[in-house]
């Protein structure tokens, strides 16, 4: 029998009459001779209740311990799905992150996957019974729970459709597919029948909300053929593969951009490649994640490094860098808040010279200033001021004719 996984959000599980609509949903899939893993999220705001719970505690809250308790709303989730299909005459088993076998790294709040245990989940399925599986979690080498980070149960459903060899993976949202921007804020942003593992990585990773970056990197690496679809209809979504067989004619498939940059920057004495890796390995020993970098060097002015990270991570990198400032040999540090970035994604931009520049002229007729730039074979990325954001998405959104 073929297998499929499908993956359910927060939204899509909030309340009790729509976990029973989750498990209408997937009955009608197993009635067509399917075995039926189901992925779910927390319950609607509970992880931002959990985190409110957290805070009224304390200002800094071990991560170990965060990790238990975020772990806990999954679990509701599990048992009354598990509990639904009961009261509609079938049979169900709800397994935590670890019950299922999800073994991780050990690295608080943030942990990667690092091999499933398929043993419980195989039995269950091979009795005809659907299997409820906790999004989000797993538990390392010595038995401590572990979270995957926002979003994490995207990529625990891509995971286990890769070690269970699933036919697909769907992952049902509040939005009906891919779009070529958020079209909360960008005029006349409209669904994408197809998008590519690589196109969709890019977008994910900045700053698209659809899908967790590392559910596509597991689906690109184990072949998972993955479908974005809306919870609320049966309407189809976007197809997420390695190749894209409509609209290829599109240089730029999409637009994505995200708010809450910052810009740091690093002064040093000397300009050699050590003043590099030691800052940015002394930010790597301390799992924080660094975009883009430019660094200056030049006679009339000392050496400098600019790197962006996440707003939310400036107080760690202070204390990293003012911590190691010795070992790294910096002489000064600045820090830019307010800034956001704004990306566009599209594998044709490979083959089609011009799309860089045309895409600082759209910014300069725009007056938006450009602050720091990224460029990869399918993507380019600017640092633009925060209140910039969605005047430079919808100006290149526009330019590209993908409305």
């Amino acid at each position: 029998m073929e297998t499929i996984v499908m993956k359910f959000g927060g939204t899509s599980v909030a309340t009790p009459e729509k976990i029973i609509g989750v498990a209408k949903r997937a009955i009608k899939e197993k009635e067509q001779g399917k075995r039926v893993v189901i992925v779910v999220s927390a319950m609607g705001k509970t992880t931002d209740t959990l985190l409110g719970l957290a805070a009224e505690i304390s200002a800094e809250p071990p991560k170990r311990e965060m990790d238990m308790l975020l772990a806990t709303g999954e679990q509701v989730t599990i048992s009354l799905l598990a509990m639904a299909f009961k009261q509609l005459g079938h049979e169900a088993v709800s397994f935590t992150g670890w019950q299922a076998g999800i073994e991780t790294e050990s690295v608080p709040r943030n942990a990667r996957i690092e091999q499933i245990h398929t043993d419980r989940l195989e039995a269950v399925l091979n009795s005809g019974f659907f299997a409820v599986v906790a999004g989000f979690q797993g538990v390392d080498r010595i038995g401590n729970i572990t979270t995957l980070g926002r979003g994490g149960s995207d990529t625990t459903a891509v995971a286990l459709a890769a070690a269970l060899k699933a036919e697909k993976c769907d992952i049902y949202t509040d939005v009906d597919g891919v779009y070529t921007s958020d079209p909360r804020f960008v005029n006349g942003a409209r669904k994408l029948e197809q998008i590519s593992y690589d196109e969709m990585l890019e977008l994910a990773n900045l700053g698209a909300g659809v899908l967790h970056p590392r559910a596509v990197e597991f689906a690109k690496n184990n072949n998972v053929p993955l479908t974005v679809r809306a919870s609320y209809s049966d309407e189809p979504g976007t197809i997420i593969q390695e190749v894209v067989t409509v609209e290829k004619n599109l240089i730029v498939r999409g637009v994505a951009f995200e708010p809450g940059i910052a810009r740091v920057t690093v002064t040093y004495n000397k300009p050699f490649n050590g003043s590099l890796a030691n800052i940015f390995m002394t930010l790597a020993e301390n799992h924080i994640d660094v975009d883009i970098i430019v660094q200056s060097i030049s006679e009339e002015f000392q050496p400098s490094v600019s790197f962006s990270i996440k707003e939310d991570s400036l107080e760690e990198v202070r204390r990293v860098l003012d911590d190691n400032k010795e070992a790294i040999g910096f002489k000064s540090t600045e820090f830019e808040v307010g800034l956001a970035k704004v990306s566009i994604v599209g594998s044709g931009m490979v083959s089609n010279p011009g799309v860089a520049a045309r895409m600082f002229d759209i910014l300069r007729m725009s007056e938006i200033p450009v602050k720091m730039v990224s460029t990869s074979e399918i993507k380019i990325s600017v640092v633009v001021p925060g209140g910039d954001m969605e005047k430079s998405a919808n100006a290149l959104h526009e330019a590209y004719g993908l409305g």
